[in-house]
């Protein structure tokens, strides 16, 4: 594995996350809640699923970082959506937007629309979701994504220039980059895909990373991802199926050390 910064490298960040077990304010859909919980408890952080708006703003100036996913929508809860990400950035604490199939309706267009406006500081999606959201035209249908990572790596590129912000393509490999660096992570599991809700819960441990290098979120989102390729690469070697795999993917999650990411996790730098 190659690291973009010795004193950032992913298994200094894991450890000074663990050191920390940061609060993460959670914004997510019904689905992907318990994972999401029990993603961010395995790799030392502390979750906190809050969303209601007459006390989303306030926490999240409490926690340490705020992750969004609109995968569940309804408009209480896209109030609570911006109450929070507002209380994130008048606290300068870092917020990351999952557009989850945010091309799919007027409502979700809309309410992504919004969001963007409230400048978040990292977007995590699959690759339709990001050609979408740059954009292009994609080919994904509903959550799940109909392009490859690869033919991602440019909208990605001028959404992060657009933005402002880091974006995160996540898939068979992932893309992450600020607009001038790019990154690519290998590792991960073909049996990821296949438990429901797994890129939601990166989402949240992006948000672990971010909360722990507020001042580094491009570097942030690289140990997260790596963290979650290294913790699918391990679970595959002794899971049978999707039900095995969700259980020893959490406790790979948790005994993670150096000498794990060193061997499971790949990252490739770009530029």
């Amino acid at each position: 594995m190659t690291d973009t910064h010795p004193n950032l490298s992913p298994a200094r960040l894991l450890t000074d996350m663990r050191n920390t077990a940061p609060l993460v304010q959670c914004i997510t859909n019904y689905v992907a809640m318990n994972i999401a919980a029990n993603t961010l408890l395995a790799a030392g952080a502390s979750p906190a699923m809050v969303h209601a708006p007459e006390e989303s703003g306030e926490f999240a100036a409490i926690a340490g970082a705020l992750t969004v996913n609109i995968g569940t929508l309804s408009t209480e809860w896209v109030a609570g959506m911006k109450e929070a990400a507002k209380g994130a950035s008048a606290a300068q604490k870092p917020w990351i937007l999952d557009p989850v199939a945010h091309f799919a309706t007027g409502f979700r267009r809309d309410t992504v629309a919004a969001l963007l406006a409230l400048q978040p500081t990292i977007i995590r999606g699959n690759a339709s979701e990001i050609i979408a959201l740059a954009g292009g035209q994609s080919a994904g249908q509903g959550v799940d994504s109909g392009d490859p990572v690869e033919q991602a790596e440019e909208a990605a590129k001028t959404l992060a220039q657009s933005q402002k912000c880091v974006v995160a393509v996540t898939g068979s490999s992932d893309f992450v980059t600020d607009g001038s660096a790019a990154v690519r992570i290998l590792g991960g599991s073909a049996l990821m895909p296949k438990i429901t809700a797994m890129g939601c819960s990166l989402t949240a441990l992006v948000g672990a990373f971010a909360a722990t290098a507020p001042k580094a979120p491009f570097e942030a989102t690289i140990a997260a991802l790596a963290c979650f390729a290294a913790a699918g690469k391990m679970a595959e070697k002794t899971a049978s199926g999707p039900a095995s795999f969700a259980t020893a993917f959490l406790d790979a999650l948790y005994n993670l050390d150096d000498a794990a990411l060193e061997t499971h996790a790949g990252i490739e730098v770009l530029s």
